[in-house]
Parts: structure tokens; C-alpha cells; sequence
């Protein structure tokens, strides 16, 4: 069984600022490139959003996931143990992006995931893209509001 392979990237002009995030899924021969930006974000958010956002796109649940990040935040929140201490004491202290991060736990039960690590702005050129579709993304136009972000962290 061949597995879903997940590349994403997360960028802000600005922190906060605007910002984007950049996908790549790719299955056996399919390739399907998504991006998004918003008008006020922060790069922790994107680099989760992406995530969250890939997941989704899948139709396939039964199928291994390998997820492709340079997310230090997002990968070690996963591998080490910091998700489920954050969800089991309800976030307390005041952990940020909370709503993302129940959004994945939610949707990452539905996966077998397996969380990797690669080198940003380095030698990956799935990564070096996702990077490219998300400052893109980022400078755009009509971007989308982070309706959570703003009405929740911004004035803080």
C-alpha cells in the first residue's frame, strides 16, 4: 500500500502580519498544489494551517500519511508529547493557537500520520515550492481573514 505523501509551508509577512501557506499531496502519479493567504496571521498559524488544510483535502483515510514540514513548532508539538499535554490540561497558561490545534487533533484521528522534519530554503524542491505557493500566497490580493486570530489574539 503506497502512502499519501504531505509537503507544507507557512510563511507571514510580518509576525504578525500577512501570511500564506503553501501544499503539495501527492499520490502514486496525482499531484495537487493548494495555497491560501490572509490579510493578518501569524507563521505558526500558516505552518499549522497547512497541515490542517492537506489533511482535509484527503479523501482517502485508510491510506498511510507522511507529512513533510520545516516546522519545527508543528513537528515536535506532534512527536513530543505537546499536543496531548496542551489538550489534556484544556491549553492552560495560555498556549497559543489553540483552536488549530484541536481543528488537527480532530482530524489527525481519522489518519495514520507520520510527522518528518526537512531543512527549510535548503534542497527539498517540494518544500523550496510549498515555500514559494506560500509567500505567494502571502502577497496576494483579496486575501482571507483569520477570523479566530483576529478577534482572539491580535489585541493581546
Amino acid at each position: 500500500m503506497s502512502s499519501i505523501q504531505i509537503y507544507t509551508d507557512g510563511a507571514s509577512r510580518g509576525n504578525p502580519g500577512p501570511g500564506g501557506y503553501g501544499i503539495i499531496l501527492m499520490w502514486n502519479n496525482h499531484r495537487k498544489e493548494i495555497s491560501k493567504g490572509y490579510r493578518l496571521t501569524t507563521n505558526n498559524r500558516m505552518e499549522l494551517l497547512a497541515v490542517i488544510t492537506a489533511l482535509e483535502a484527503l479523501k482517502k483515510t485508510e491510506l498511510p500519511v507522511q507529512v513533510y514540514t520545516d516546522s519545527q513548532y508543528v513537528v515536535k508539538a506532534i512527536t513530543e508529547g505537546w499536543l496531548k499535554n496542551w489538550i489534556k490540561t484544556d491549553f492552560k497558561g495560555g498556549k497559543k493557537n489553540s483552536d488549530l490545534w484541536k481543528h488537527y487533533h480532530r482530524i489527525a484521528a481519522k489518519f495514520k500520520i507520520t510527522m518528518h522534519w526537512v531543512k527549510g530554503h535548503a534542497t527539498n524542491p517540494f518544500n523550496n515550492r510549498c515555500d514559494e505557493l506560500a509567500t505567494s500566497a502571502a502577497d496576494g490580493k483579496d486575501l482571507a481573514i483569520d477570523e479566530w486570530y483576529e478577534a482572539n489574539e491580535y489585541e493581546k
